[in-house]
């Protein structure tokens, strides 16, 4: 079932075919891959993650990321079998992620199994300090996998993360 939204570079829709990690200008290809929930930012607990939309958060990565250098393509989905389809596609490619699984970080194995398959650098991010939360959200269970985890500082994360892949690459 897909239900994923998509915004890439210059505000085009993309589709989710295969593509090599680097785009033809030779600007790195990163993904920014969002789970469950997060579509609805803007309206889901404000006091934890505030006003600004999902739109918001992919036009910040996608500009941010070019100021890098780098080709930024942000999904959501609601699903975690199409979350683990994006990644084994990112694994095929050697293309870098951003992550972040939102409630499929504290228990999706699948998740876990797909990113320990990754060929290129993948960094975990979570918009609020996930240790600082409720008991259920201090383990992740894909941070064994992951290159990185930056957690807690908004927006900026995502950010902190892109500028982390584009020092790797």
């Amino acid at each position: 079932m897909s239900g994923g939204v998509t915004a890439a570079a210059g505000g085009a829709a993309a589709a989710g075919g295969a593509t090599s990690g680097l785009t033809s200008g030779q600007r790195r290809r990163v993904l920014v891959l969002n789970g469950p929930n997060l579509g609805r930012l803007g309206k889901r607990e404000p006091a934890v993650y505030g006003t600004a939309t999902h739109a918001d958060l992919a036009d910040l990565c996608v500009k941010r990321g070019a100021d890098l250098g780098l080709d930024v393509e942000v999904r959501q989905t609601e699903y975690e079998g199409e979350l683990v389809t994006w990644i084994h596609q990112a694994c095929d490619d050697q293309t870098p992620v951003v992550l972040n699984a939102g409630a499929l970080t504290h228990y999706s194995y699948a998740l876990l199994d797909a990113i320990k398959m990754r060929t290129a650098p993948l960094v975990e991010v979570h918009i609020s300090n996930i240790a600082a939360r409720e008991g259920f959200r201090h383990e992740s269970v894909i941070t064994p996998a992951a290159t990185g985890i930056i957690a807690g500082f908004g927006f900026d994360s995502y950010v902190l993360a892109l500028q982390a892949i584009a020092s790797a690459s």
